[in-house]
Formats: C-alpha cells, structure tokens, sequence
C-alpha cells in the first residue's frame, strides 16, 4: 500500500511542477541504467591512471617475470647488475608480448562497441574484465582458488568462470609467486654448486683469509654467458604462457 500512495505522490508533484514551471519530467529516467557524461568518462580516465600500475601488475604476467628476474640476480651474486631499472625494463616489455592478445580482446570487445554506442557501459566492463578473468584463471591453483573463496563467504559457485574478480586476483597472485620462486629455485642450484666447489677448493689449498664469493662470482658469470642464460631463461619464462 506504501509503494502505491508514494507513487501516487510522486506523479502529483511532478505533473505540479511540471505545470508550474513550463518543465517536463520524465520519471523512466529514475530507472534507466546511470550514462555518465563525457567529461565525467574523462575526469575516471585521468583518475584511473593512478590505479592502472596495481591493476597491471596484479592481473597479468609481470609478478612472475619480476621476481624470477630478481632472483637470477641474487643467484649470480652481482648486486645491482643488472639494475633494478633494467630489471623492471625486461619484465614489462615481456608482460607486454605476453598480454597482447589479451588487451587486443578487450580493445575490440569492450572499447569500441563501447565508443561506437552500441553496448551499454556495463556490458562494456563485463566484457573488459572476460578476457582478464580467462588469463587468470588459467594460470591460478585450485588450492589457492578455493582458500580465497572459503574466506569470502560468497554463496556456492557451480561454475568457476563464476568466481568473483576480487576473489580471483588474490588467488591469481599468490598463485604467481609460488611459481616464481619453484623457478628461482632451480636457478639457484647451479650457482650454489659454484659456490661450494670453489669453498671446498680454496680450503684444501689452506686460503682461509680469501673470500669464496670474490673467487665463485668471475665463473659464475661465465658460466651464465657460455650457456646464454638470458635466453635460455626469456624462452622459459615465455614458455610458461603459452
């Protein structure tokens, strides 16, 4: 009875005030879907920038080719060489070659029907965040999946495709840094095997005062040139995504 007697209301005082004033008010605008005007879509393009860098490196490939890049370092022993700048560099422009074809999906699905007017901005966004959520869902544990979905308390999901993005992401992440550090495990088995051959042979020759890395650090480095392990590590880590 309430809903009827607001209703009502609510039609008297706009055919009032529509009288009143010459102005015409059209009540199917209350539940038509929000359109944000152009310069708003603007000001949320200008504000999304800050966020794009989150954005780009918790739903793509960057953490695992960030990370194993980093340990490759380590496991080498040269501190800042190549620098973090170099580093982040590598990463990126691979996460660029790896995601392409992600981004080119969303460009054609969302962006330009969504420029052209024929899908609304919420089909739009649904459509942007498809091909993200195929990505990760490809590349995510179940494990990590499902302890992501015990705390959130959502209700049952029967199908995986619908798992809520903010649950998957999390999952996704983590997912990539286990991978990252099994594959910075590997790395570091044979530089470690430098490292005591060298120990172990400098203690045999009684030179207790000279230090190991000094000594292991030249042939750990030649050793990564001779097997060409840029490469060999580049062509792993795209491998990983195919």
């Amino acid at each position: 009875m309430i809903p009827i007697i607001v209703t009502i209301l609510i039609s008297l005082s706009s055919t009032i005030l529509a009288q009143s004033t010459g102005m015409n008010i059209d009540l199917n605008s209350f539940t038509e879907p929000l359109q944000f005007s152009s310069s708003i879509n603007l000001l949320l393009a200008i504000s999304s920038i800050s966020i794009a860098p989150f954005f780009l490196i918790s739903t793509t490939s960057f953490v695992r080719f960030a990370i194993v890049l980093g340990m490759i370092r380590n496991a080498i022993g040269t501190n800042q060489s190549p620098p973090n700048p170099v580093i982040i560099s590598i990463a990126l422009f691979m996460t660029f070659y790896v995601m392409t074809p992600t981004w080119i999906n969303v460009y054609e699905n969302a962006i330009i029907p969504y420029q052209n007017k024929t899908i609304t901005q919420e089909v739009a966004f649904q459509n942007g965040i498809e091909p993200f959520r195929t990505f990760m869902l490809k590349y995510t544990r179940q494990s990590d999946l499902a302890l992501f979905i015990e705390f959130s308390k959502i209700p049952e999901i029967k199908n995986i495709k619908e798992v809520p993005i903010y649950v998957l992401i999390p999952a996704f992440m983590i997912s990539e840094l286990k991978t990252a550090f099994q594959i910075g495990f590997m790395l570091f088995i044979p530089f470690v095997v430098i490292d005591l051959v060298v120990s172990n042979i400098l203690l045999s020759l009684g030179m207790f005062m000279l230090s190991p890395v000094m000594i292991s650090l030249p042939f750990k480095i030649l050793l990564f040139v001779l097997v060409d392990g840029w490469n060999l590590i580049t062509r792993g880590l795209l491998n990983g995504f195919q």
